[in-house]
């Protein structure tokens, strides 16, 4: 077995070399005239039911005005009861036939399956689950138990639980309508940042898991994977309030729900918004010394400006 092992490592890197090279120009072609296909086939969600999670502000509240533009029925989810029938009104101003609201908490199993079934029983049917509940927080891990808590920040709960339990439960009916998932994961799912650990590694588990599922589901149910950069909201304003340094160019959230429609419609694997936030995957990929050295030195500079100012500050 380990002259198996040692011969894979001399023959393997060189031939996937030369395979990746000859292969390139043919999947890119492939590629292209899929998303041409895409483009021209996109979906019309009119009549048909969208249930989105984290309804109540920010991208979530956006996603539903621009499904409800289309003519879809909304079922919104949202723990904050008061937000939530505001969105509902204007969701029906701006086009939607039927909008159903669903106070519910879904990082709770038993109210996922409450607000799934509430929106199949409702309408009939389920064809757009979209899951954009989150929160966000910047955390070191030596400030983990700063609470004695057994759980001390929910993030995992909401951002990756919530959305498998949601997911759970919406399945069945998303594979006998052909369905569509989109789930928001984060470029901090893929790029590596300070004081983002349990952030990224939430999202991280989400991408991780739903490409995965794709291969669990084959074709029967469509998956959308979003990885946004930093969008104006709420979430952003609470963490620069908290003294985080936003280094990239926030998007607005209306371009943001608008360009994630849109992609959910034509059924595309993988969405970055802005397009060019992919950009530091590959910086990651490709340099990852650098990204360190950048990170660190990023990191320790505003440590040290902190100490001579009363706003800290992160990279």
């Amino acid at each position: 077995m380990d002259l198996v092992h040692k011969l894979l490592n001399i023959l393997l890197p060189p031939i996937s070399t030369i395979l990746l090279l000859c292969f390139s120009p043919i999947y890119l072609i492939f590629k292209f005239l899929y998303y041409i296909k895409r483009h021209l086939s996109s979906e019309n969600v009119a009549g048909k039911v969208v249930l989105i999670t984290g309804a109540a502000s920010g991208i979530g509240e956006q996603i539903s005005y621009e499904y409800a533009k289309r003519g879809a029925c909304l079922a919104l989810v949202d723990i904050r009861e008061d937000r939530l029938g505001a969105v509902v009104g204007k969701a029906k101003n701006v086009g939607s036939p039927d909008v159903v609201a669903i106070v519910a908490d879904v990082s709770k199993v038993e109210d996922s399956e409450r607000f799934v079934n509430a929106a199949v029983d409702h309408f009939g049917r389920l064809d757009h689950l979209v899951n954009i509940a989150g929160v966000a927080e910047p955390v070191q891990l030596k400030d983990m138990m700063k609470n004695n808590s057994s759980q001390p920040h929910p993030m995992m709960d909401i951002n990756f639980w919530g959305t498998i339990y949601s997911t759970h439960f919406a399945l069945p009916h998303l594979t006998k309508s052909k369905g569509k998932v989109i789930v928001m994961a984060s470029i901090l799912g893929l790029y590596p940042a300070p004081k983002a650990g349990f952030y990224g590694a939430s999202k991280a588990a989400l991408i991780n898991f739903f490409e995965s599922l794709r291969s669990e589901i084959g074709g029967d149910v469509g998956i959308t994977i979003v990885n946004p950069g930093v969008i104006k909201t709420e979430m952003s304003e609470s963490l620069e309030k908290k003294g985080v340094d936003v280094l990239v160019p926030l998007e607005s959230k209306e371009a943001c729900a608008k360009a994630i429609v849109k992609s959910g419609c034509r059924g595309d694997k993988y969405l970055a918004e802005p397009s060019w936030i992919r950009v530091l995957y590959w910086w990651k990929v490709l340099y990852p010394e650098v990204v360190e050295f950048c990170n660190y030195w990023a990191f320790f500079r505003r440590q040290a400006t902190s100490i001579q100012s009363p706003q800290s500050k992160i990279a």
